[in-house]
């Protein structure tokens, strides 16, 4: 590939840097840094990810990674003053900012294909949540309102390319104006996390519905979305017409484990300290083999990438220990929304009896049982048309009239 920004190019096939079209000279450790950057360009690149690509995790000092970020910066005539193409990010790490243009190698630049999101007309903003946090939300689609709930692993921009989450988009796109957001400490939004009790994360979904100009919608809370999505048509029964939860628990795998359960999960945190979003480690595969044992080698190597793009191992650690302490147990009585909770047979994540609970102790809750192992519906799965059919039969029925777009 060939990338242009100002009056650079990187021509990644002849491992060249240009300047205003004549070859640059910069050693070769600085060339894949700034293809690192520049291919990075919208997120940022933590020290630790630095030193996996570009040092194949060898032990590197802070003086050395600040020599060659200093190099990298005088070969596209930058400075750590300045900083216009590569921005330092204080106790993060570096990005790379400004506009690139990409085209193959040696080629003309084709026309560029139109991207998903934009076919499907998302635009992104911001909501600010009660605490002071950015929230990045996106709306897509068309159609009655449907606001997911925020989980971990979402990139709005990212989900577009995933080929786990850009089928789920292009689906619920077809009959709804989809409303999503990335959780705090997740892809475009905020990565400073702040408190993370599950009030908190009710109301980063209350800033959102209210900067969306949302003033009566359905509910679809999957995962740890689901006791958010709970918590939230508590608060604010009259807002949420249907309320769908997929995957969903009652209390978090920390206040229901046994002993054994509980030393196995803190193994898995520990893998998820040391193995988050790199290549070849064994936490991918322990990874996938809970939340999509059946996905396809091309959705299982989809796990690096989206990892690497969505939060740190930091946050990841954390956001899962939080939300491993959720209690909606004194809250499910009392909602007061028609509700349809949806869950896989053999979910390895969150068990079969969570989805049973939740729909035995919600008044009224219609259940369906999908037969699957993973914690995410695939469309190589036989039951994915049945998942959609299901939401969209129980929100698009008689009763669901599309409101007044806000300021009508």
């Amino acid at each position: 590939m060939r990338y242009r920004f100002g009056s650079f190019e990187l021509v990644e096939e002849r491992r060249e840097l240009r300047a205003a079209g004549e070859p640059r000279a910069v050693e070769p450790q600085v060339f894949d840094l700034l293809c690192l950057l520049v291919q990075a360009r919208d997120r940022v690149v933590a020290h630790d990810e630095l030193i996996a690509r570009i040092w194949n995790r060898r032990i590197v000092s802070d003086a050395a990674i600040s020599a060659r970020i200093s190099a990298a910066r005088a070969a596209i005539d930058d400075d750590g003053k300045r900083q216009v193409w590569i921005r330092t990010v204080p106790r993060r790490g570096f990005r790379f900012v400004g506009d690139v243009t990409t085209d193959a190698a040696g080629s003309a630049a084709p026309a560029a294909p139109v991207r998903p999101e934009a076919r499907h007309g998302q635009r992104i903003a911001f909501a600010r949540s009660r605490d002071g946090t950015r929230i990045a939300y996106a709306v897509s689609g068309a159609g009655y309102p449907l606001v997911k709930a925020g989980h971990w692993l979402t990139h709005l921009e990212h989900d577009w390319q995933s080929p786990i989450w850009a089928p789920q988009l292009e689906r619920l796109g077809r009959r709804f104006r989809l409303v999503r957001y990335d959780q705090r400490g997740n892809g475009l939004s905020d990565w400073q996390l702040g408190a993370l009790s599950l009030d908190r994360f009710v109301d980063d979904l209350e800033a959102v519905v209210d900067a969306a100009g949302l003033e009566r919608f359905a509910l679809y809370g999957a995962s740890q979305g689901a006791p958010i999505a709970i918590a939230f048509a508590c608060r604010h029964p009259g807002r949420v017409s249907h309320l769908v939860l997929q995957g969903g628990f009652e209390r978090g795998r920390l206040l229901r484990m046994s002993d054994g359960e509980r030393a196995q999960a803190e193994a898995i945190l520990t893998l998820m300290r040391h193995g988050w979003g790199r290549p070849g480690n064994a936490f991918i595969d322990a990874f996938a083999a809970m939340f999509i044992p059946d996905g396809t080698r091309e959705q299982v190597d989809s796990l690096v990438e989206l990892q690497h793009r969505t939060t740190s191992p930091e946050n990841a650690v954390a956001l899962r220990t939080a939300i491993d302490r959720f209690d909606v147990g004194e809250l499910v009585e009392r909602v007061r929304v028609p509700t349809l909770v949806l869950h896989a047979r053999d979910d390895a994540v969150q068990p079969i009896d969570q989805g049973r609970q939740l729909a035995s102790r919600i008044p009224g809750a219609e259940f369906a049982m999908l037969d699957s192992r993973n914690h995410v519906l695939l469309p190589q799965e036989k039951d994915w048309p049945r998942l959609f059919e299901r939401l969209e039969r129980f929100v698009l029925g008689p009763a669901a009239t599309p409101p007044p777009a806000p300021g009508s």
